[in-house]
């Protein structure tokens, strides 16, 4: 579908550019920011990487995001977590253009999403909605629980939900009988990065389960939550 989206705007003269700046040499980033190359490149956009080192200063990667701003060649910017502990994550977050913050983390974009309102939404999020509308599993009345409450799932996905007219709680680390919670859910989600924290004891019989949750365990095996 993206493919299709950028070939239309190409025969329109315009191709799409994303520009994803990467500080440090996490590893996991590395392979994050390998991938999000690849997939640009493979339908058709422009797609930058913009490598730091680990030592760049708040005001350094700032006046970086700030000229990728004001470049009107540029039409996205994501710059990748985890920052190095001098920078202030949220202020880098905030010095995006909303226009352009393709992971949908500005405070705009955020607040247009809690208010139904048209605006960008992080990736996993919708990627969830996208898998049930896929399955043709309308989410209109049904009881959606949500473990974790993250910027980057857990909240955003909680807007979504509501905004597709499910009865939704959110459930964290603070949260009380969890399991008890869990199984009265229609659509459970785990987004919480606890390897193996469910069972099939903790999900009602006929329920749908989306595993947000990515763990690498001591083997090197990657299961969900």
């Amino acid at each position: 579908e993206t493919a299709l989206a950028v070939d239309l705007l190409k025969q329109q003269g315009v191709t799409p550019k994303l520009v994803v700046i990467m500080v440090g040499e996490d590893p996991a980033s590395a392979i994050y920011t390998r991938n999000k190359q690849k997939r640009a490149t493979k339908i058709g956009m422009a797609s930058v990487l913009k490598k730091m080192s680990a030592e760049t200063t708040e005001a350094e990667l700032l006046a970086v995001v700030e000229a990728y701003n004001q470049d009107q060649t540029v039409d996205g910017i994501l710059v990748q977590l985890p920052l190095p502990p001098q920078i202030n994550e949220d202020r880098v977050i905030q010095t995006i253009d909303p226009n352009k913050d393709v992971d949908g983390f500005s405070p705009v974009n955020i607040g247009k999403l809690w208010m139904n309102q048209p605006g960008l939404v992080a990736c996993t999020p919708q990627g969830v909605m996208a898998i049930l509308a896929a399955h043709k599993i309308n989410v209109a009345g049904k009881n959606v629980v949500i473990v974790g409450r993250s910027n980057i799932v857990g909240r955003p996905l909680a807007a979504l939900m509501l905004n597709a007219n499910a009865t939704v709680t959110i459930a964290h680390s603070r949260t009380k009988h969890l399991q008890d919670l869990t199984k009265t859910a229609d659509i459970l989600v785990a987004a919480v990065g606890v390897a193996h924290l469910f069972g099939a004891a903790d999900v009602k019989p006929g329920a749908v389960v989306i595993d947000v949750g990515m763990n690498r365990l001591d083997d090197g095996t990657v299961t969900g939550d």
